[in-house]
């Protein structure tokens, strides 16, 4: 039989990583845990990827790649600023973010590990960064007014955050619709409009 290529066999690796990470969290994840998954060798695994940290923190690079894929394409579409502001708040959100139970599982174990902590920061701060400037953009063309578009990105991102945790890890405390109507009452309170201003543009 021949030899998968080893970026083939790399990427497999990866993604059964997550998967078992997704089901036993990262404290509780083993090799043989991914070799099962992939019906191969603990050896294997440890070939391409030498330890179980190295290839947690490459799963959670690959994730967190694919996150920001998902921001690029949504800054690309064009259109106005704030209509683009609010198109990646709610993709930021624990509604439309699949990964959040990820993120959050990757937060706490970022607490003690530093390499995993740079690849959650780099996202973390991608997406901030975002806001940010999208809320410039909106200011300088006269749709909100924002004295301090950072802090307010900052304030908002941060609510998301522990919206994301009260949905993902509570049961059943706080729904979608309550996400939508706390967000946009922030969003009007930070920028200086009403909630629902600009929405049908």
């Amino acid at each position: 039989m021949m030899r998968k290529a080893v970026a083939v066999r790399r990427e497999e690796i990866v993604v059964a990583a997550l998967g078992q990470i997704r089901v036993r969290g990262i404290c509780g994840v083993r090799a043989a845990d991914v070799a099962g998954a992939l019906d191969v060798s603990t050896a294997l695994i440890f070939y391409h990827f030498g330890t179980l940290e190295t290839l947690v923190i490459e799963a959670f690079r690959q994730a967190a790649e694919n996150e920001l894929g998902k921001l690029n394409r949504e800054l690309g579409k064009g259109g106005p600023a704030d209509q683009r502001l609010r198109a990646v708040l709610s993709l930021y959100g624990p509604s439309n973010h699949d990964n959040w139970p990820l993120w959050i599982e990757a937060g706490a174990a970022a607490m003690r590990d530093s390499a995993l902590r740079a690849v959650l920061q780099r996202l973390d701060l991608r997406w901030r960064d975002a806001v940010v400037a999208l809320i410039v953009e909106s200011v300088g063309a006269g749709l909100f007014r924002c004295p301090d578009p950072r802090g307010a990105a900052w304030r908002l991102t941060a609510l998301l955050d522990g919206l994301a945790v009260q949905v993902v890890a509570r049961d059943g405390t706080v729904t979608a619709g309550d996400c939508e109507r706390w967000v946009a009452q922030a969003v009007a309170h930070e920028l200086g409009c009403r909630p629902g201003d600009q929405e049908g543009r």
